[in-house]
């Protein structure tokens, strides 16, 4: 055996010495600036493509996939990929004025214009082979002339897509003092088509291709049909006043950024009659809150099979949020007036308390009120759905197996979508209510730079305490592996999946003559190859926070 040398002990050494003080807490500002750049270069140069990102990825990049994409040609555009790197990368920036992070942040808004549509937007994904591309209508690719053709994809504003990449082109065209024409005019335009998607009423649609026509959207106030059907009809429901998922607020919001970014008096206009379509949405008695989704006539409507016609607990808790983020920006009482009534509706409305939690009742945290996403319309009792067994073959639509049925039991309903919701944030909208209620509108202004892709809140730019930062920032950087990235234990499959079965219930799979048990919430997953998925994974929302981590913490400690 090879005696060890000396430099090989004194590496040791300083090895054990160093992560020794991650663990203690003590860390230096050299100790942080250096894992900052570390895992800034190992993931723009090494786990990007072209600049964009997908969810999640193998511990040795062999395989990306995102929820709606997969693959080295493809990145993702929903909050928790692409856009959410990119403000971290501009957190960085911030942080330490080093504009390595700055580039970085526009290579990923770079790879955003590269994947908005002729429509103005954003679908979830972006691909980048060239044969694959010409399916979609790209404007870099000057693709425009086939973008009324039916068939995917269409501008995207669920999830938060759309109003996500629009909000980080914004951003990274405002550090750029407005320099860089692609990202400047692609941000412009984007803006522009959302004022001509907008609906009559102030609504904005869940996805749209083409521009509504006035005459056949009339302006009414929300009420309730005389009947509904208790069978999903499959209509679709894309072109709909859509609140799901905080569709109109993220748009509202997004407006009321962008009028602050370039001062341009249109884009607050298009905030205030969202909020506008906010007042004519609000339910009557005795359900004075609102749907996820209306119809043209302005009754709550069908959407997915599991989103009912019905009352959301969910949703209008956020509709109220933006009211008082529309009354912050403009001062204007009008906005203060529906959330009393709807206060009032949902505390009414917060479920009994159990002894026995279902699975469905277990996701809400103990003690926190529970209110269920969907109330029945005037009964105003709780709906579920019920859990079906799903077969996704990529490429396919899905295929649902039993199930999928209006229930008002909550025992045995649909994990993959929350059927009931925390009402714990009620407690809050009520407190701020009555602090803006009280306080001198000059007084109540948010900040004039905003973080995070979600409406803006109160609470948005609280942060912990400087000790528990820098525990939070010695372990960040004890877990940074000699790449310069975090691995933690998941797994994300690996490409060549041939089909994905969840089990609603207990099942049993035969392989030959060989039989197995499949248990109910398991899923099984076959496919092609004979290596098996990868069991450490990357995460960019993981990379995201703590990028956003260590950039607090410098911030905090400039001298």
């Amino acid at each position: 055996m090879r005696p060890i040398s000396l430099l090989v002990i004194v590496a040791i050494v300083l090895s054990f010495a160093s992560t020794s003080n991650y663990a203690t807490g003590e860390v230096t500002r050299e100790q942080a600036l250096q894992a900052l750049r570390r895992a800034a270069e190992f993931y723009w140069k090494k786990v990007s493509t072209e600049g964009g990102y997908h969810y999640y990825y193998a511990e040795d990049l062999s395989y990306g996939r995102s929820e709606h994409g997969q693959g080295p040609t493809q990145i993702e555009v929903q909050r928790e990929a692409t856009p959410g790197v990119g403000l971290a990368f501009l957190a960085a920036y911030e942080a330490t004025a080093d504009r390595y992070y700055l580039e970085a942040a526009r290579a990923a808004a770079h790879a955003l214009v590269k994947g908005q549509l002729c429509s103005g937007g954003w679908d979830y994904i972006i691909e980048f082979d060239p044969a694959k591309r010409q399916r979609y209508r790209y404007r870099t690719d000057r693709n425009c002339a086939a973008a009324k053709e039916e068939g995917p994809p269409l501008t995207t504003l669920d999830d938060n897509v759309t109003q996500g990449a629009l909000r980080l082109l914004m951003r990274v065209d405002l550090a750029l003092d407005f320099a860089d024409k692609q990202i400047h005019e692609a941000a412009g335009y984007a803006l522009e088509q959302l004022i001509k998607t907008q609906y009559p009423n102030g609504a904005w649609p869940q996805r749209y291709r083409e521009f509504p026509d006035p005459t056949k959207f009339p302006v009414k106030k929300a009420s309730y049909p005389t009947t509904w059907s208790r069978t999903w009809l499959g209509a679709n429901y894309q072109h709909l006043y859509t609140f799901n998922d905080n569709t109109i607020s993220d748009a509202i919001d997004l407006f009321l950024e962008a009028a602050r970014i370039y001062n341009e008096p249109r884009y607050r206009a298009a905030a205030e009659k969202g909020g506008g379509f906010i007042l004519l949405a609000q339910m009557p008695d005795p359900q004075p809150a609102w749907a996820q989704q209306y119809d043209l006539d302005m009754h709550p409507a069908w959407a997915r099979i599991f989103e009912p016609p019905s009352v959301t607990g969910g949703e209008s808790q956020g509709i109220m949020k933006t009211l008082l983020v529309l009354y912050r920006e403009t001062g204007d009482r009008k906005y203060l007036e529906p959330i009393p009534r709807a206060l009032e509706y949902l505390r009414r409305s917060v479920l009994p308390e159990v002894e026995r939690r279902s699975e469905a009742r277990a996701s809400i945290p103990r003690g926190a009120p529970v209110l269920a996403r969907f109330y029945e319309l005037k009964t105003n009792r709780p709906l579920y759905i019920t859990k079906g067994t799903r077969v996704t073959v990529p490429g396919k639509p899905v295929t649902l197996v039993g199930g999928y049925e209006l229930s008002y039991s909550d025992e045995s309903v649909i994990n993959h979508y929350g059927v009931l919701t925390s009402g714990a944030e009620l407690a809050e909208i009520a407190a701020e209510y009555q602090r803006l209620r009280a306080a001198d509108p000059s007084t109540i202004k948010r900040p004039v730079k905003l973080r995070g892709l979600s409406p803006w809140s109160a609470d948005a730019g609280a942060n912990p305490a400087e000790s528990e930062l820098a525990a939070q920032v010695s372990k960040i950087i004890s877990q940074l592996d000699s790449r310069g990235a975090w691995v933690e234990e998941g797994s994300i499959g690996k490409a060549g999946q041939v089909v994905s079965v969840f089990a609603a219930k207990e099942m049993v799979v035969k392989i030959g003559d060989r039989v197995m048990p499949l248990k109910e919430n398991e899923t099984l997953e076959v496919f092609q190859g004979t290596d098996r998925p990868r069991e450490r994974i990357i995460r960019s929302s993981t990379f995201a926070q703590n990028l956003e981590t260590l950039s607090s913490w410098l911030a905090a400690t400039k001298r």
